[in-house]
């Protein structure tokens, strides 16, 4: 079995000054078929179906087990369900622009669009959102695969988007799809004499409408550095499996007498051996009737299972959620445990917010949205992120009963897990007091 590997891909850019026409369309789809491969491989191991399945196939009277441990998808599914299982807040210091920033989240069910792009974020290391105005003249939000999407960004120092693709095979079994740019869209097919750009129209987002969001500066999946141990460890499991198929299905050995086809044919329909049927003593004296065995193996087969799995967990820096001594740790103990994946969090957490900014920048450009007076309000949006991990809320709530007197009220009320709002929360608590800053939390929701 030979471990399958890929380079991360390199950022495709290009000359801003350069015409988007046909040559340079095919240049670089065919730059990004290059990478298809890659990222083939990791769904496929995303899904289960790892090197093992198809590694070469043994002689038919050997056991040929092929186990999967799907140590990818626990990895991928572990952190993203830290990382975003619970929704991002977006607030605003204005209420009424807070109110209509989450009423267009909530058209575009946008929670459930952040999990699944972070996902695949993981799993590919990049994935694209994009941003169309429907029927309604409802700005839609959508995520997309690298499989059938690029960027192209220019080659300053900046290097700022120029174009993206999305393409598809079509009923004619022919490329189609769009080419984004910072004003238009244009449409594409594949022909006779390579792919011709047939139709554009205008979009109103200033900028391209696909955004890009990234595991990290290299495109790296979450579970790709650790993919050769992964291997590794399904190889051990299937030959520990293997092992055993040859225990349950041991040879049997007779040695010193001689039977026909007849007396072996009753030995296995009968379960029976006797050989007293002789009255030579020296040879049935010498008569050997065992089973053959292979060397045990089992210490040796376990204590490499076990290293490669602490090393899974450690080289992908992902807690394993399933270890008994993550059970029994509590408090001080429990956060120390998910130090590693907070790091991983913390820094996916910027590379999120990072996409983030360029979502709301180009959604506040357009009246539809919010007033034209306020479009570069973007600026002052807060992303707030809440880690899905185990909450003493009682606790927290005390906590922020007992740091009255020495943080503001949106602080305190921001201090407990359950609200998902802090800014909306106080000035609730306000209102319900009368506009007097209040210290009861007996309001807040427990559950």
């Amino acid at each position: 079995m030979k471990d399958e590997f890929f380079d991360p891909p390199k950022v495709m850019t290009c000359d801003p000054s350069k015409e988007i026409d046909s040559a340079l369309l095919a240049y670089y789809i065919s730059k990004h078929k290059a990478e298809i491969s890659r990222y083939e491989m990791l769904w496929k191991m995303y899904r289960g179906r790892h090197a093992i399945v198809d590694a070469e196939e043994k002689d038919s009277y050997k056991p040929d087990n092929r186990i999967v441990a799907n140590f990818a998808r626990y990895v991928v599914e572990t952190f993203n369900g830290y990382f975003m299982g619970k929704p991002v807040t977006v607030s605003h210091e204005d209420p009424e622009l807070s109110k209509q920033v989450n009423r267009l989240m909530k058209l575009n069910d946008q929670d459930d669009n952040n999990a699944e792009l972070s996902k695949l974020v993981r799993i590919y290391g990049r994935a694209y959102e994009f941003l169309y105005q429907n029927e309604n003249t409802e700005t839609c939000i959508t995520y997309n695969s690298p499989l059938d999407m690029f960027m192209v960004y220019d080659d300053t120092i900046a290097q700022r988007p120029f174009f993206a693709v999305r393409y598809y095979l079509n009923e004619d079994n022919r490329l189609q799809g769009e080419i984004y740019t910072s004003d238009k869209v244009y449409d594409f097919i594949q022909g006779e004499k390579g792919y011709q750009i047939i139709n554009d129209h205008p979009h109103y987002y200033q900028d391209v409408p696909v955004i890009e969001y990234v595991n990290n500066d290299e495109r790296q999946g979450i579970f790709e550095p650790v993919i050769s141990m992964i291997n590794a460890f399904n190889k051990a499991l299937s030959e520990k499996a293997n092992d055993v198929d040859y225990f349950a299905d041991a040879y049997l050995a007779i040695l010193g007498v001689q039977l026909d086809k007849d007396g072996l044919q009753k030995i296995r329909d009968n379960r029976i051996i006797n050989f007293f049927g002789t009255d030579d003593a020296e040879q049935i004296k010498n008569i050997v009737v065992e089973f053959l065995q292979k060397p045990d193996g089992d210490s040796s087969q376990e204590h490499l299972l076990d290293r490669l799995e602490k090393l899974i967990y450690q080289m992908a820096m992902v807690t394993n959620l399933n270890s008994e001594s993550f059970g029994n740790a509590s408090g001080v103990g429990l956060l120390f445990k998910l130090q590693e994946m907070e790091n991983l969090a913390l820094a996916a957490e910027r590379k999120f917010t990072s996409g983030m900014n360029r979502r709301f920048k180009m959604l506040f450009r357009l009246p539809t949205n919010v007033p034209s007076s306020q479009s570069e309000e973007w600026f002052n949006l807060e992303f707030t992120f809440h880690r899905n991990i185990p909450k003493d809320v009682l606790s927290e709530i005390q906590a922020a009963q007992e740091a009255a007197g020495l943080l503001p009220l949106e602080d305190r009320v921001s201090m407990v897990s359950t609200v998902k709002d802090p800014k909306a929360t106080a000035e609730q608590m306000k209102e319900e007091s009368g506009g007097a800053v209040t210290d009861n939390f007996s309001r807040i929701d427990r559950s």
